[in-house]
């Protein structure tokens, strides 16, 4: 059997695959323990510009919780019965770093979501900052038709990234839409066919490590910083997070491959 997280590094793309098809990418313990590596692993890696993050097979990017192993182990309906479960319930915030609810990679991280994302596997589509989907795709965050709180992020996030009653109704209802109507509310950034998604991410994936690296986190960093607060304070916040970047190497070396009409080489410095 396979990791049930694969990590892979083509120069500075970083590809994480949730590599539990037979479950639908269920997320286990185990899924967890290794997402939460996988996060770190990327943030700490100065090679690694962006992530993609996608899941085994074609039937779903992520389906949510394990309803066998992971809620029960986290209501106490069952005790931890090995490392991972015991991980899990060591590191309270291991579900915060998992679905990067809490956790900030620094770089930017694209979803590629193959088919199915749902509660869980949802909410970590929402902890991305781009996201390309299969026009298979269904997605919604499912949890209250179980009588269970969607805590992975999704009633702070969803009602910032789509319209309000868009959210609610998702929330409230628990239904799932497809990956058009997500297009359409403006969840996603593309849709395409089955086959197409992982290579379409990681194009997209392509086109932003080529640009000046410092400068992508720092846009990055300023846009989160910035969300819901007043236009003045945000305007603060974005100087102070600008004017580091134009002392660095990266910002001298943009500008001259410019006027000299060549690709500029960013080295991060």
């Amino acid at each position: 059997m396979g990791e049930v997280v694969n990590f892979e590094r083509r120069r500075h793309v970083a590809i994480v695959t949730l590599n539990r098809p037979e479950a639908l990418n269920a997320i286990s313990p185990e899924m967890l323990v290794r997402l939460a590596e996988a996060w770190t692993r990327v943030r700490d890696d100065q090679e690694i510009r962006v992530a993609v993050v996608t899941g085994a097979g074609d039937r779903a990017f992520c389906s949510g919780a394990d309803l066998g192993r992971f809620i029960p182990l986290m209501s106490r309906a069952r005790p931890p019965e090995d490392e991972w479960d015991r991980r899990v319930l060591a590191d309270r915030d291991m579900l915060g770093t998992g679905l990067l609810r809490t956790f900030d990679v620094v770089k930017p991280v694209i979803a590629a979501i193959n088919g199915h994302a749902i509660a869980g596997g949802m909410e970590l589509a929402q902890g991305t900052d781009l996201r390309v989907a299969s026009d298979t795709a269904k997605l919604g965050v499912q949890e209250v038709k179980w009588a269970i709180f969607p805590g992975g992020g999704s009633t702070v996030r969803l009602p910032r990234q789509v319209p309000y009653a868009r959210a609610m109704e998702l929330l409230l209802t628990g239904d799932l839409i497809t990956a058009a109507e997500a297009l359409e509310w403006g969840f996603l950034n593309r849709v395409v066919p089955q086959g197409e998604v992982l290579p379409a991410a990681l194009e997209l994936a392509e086109r932003i490590a080529a640009n000046g690296p410092i400068a992508v986190e720092a846009i990055r960093r300023s846009a989160r910083a910035c969300l819901g607060r007043p236009e003045a304070d945000a305007m603060q916040i974005e100087s102070e997070m600008a004017a580091p970047v134009f002392r660095t190497e990266d910002a001298r070396e943009g500008p001259l491959a410019f006027m000299q009409k060549r690709r500029p080489v960013f080295n991060g410095r």
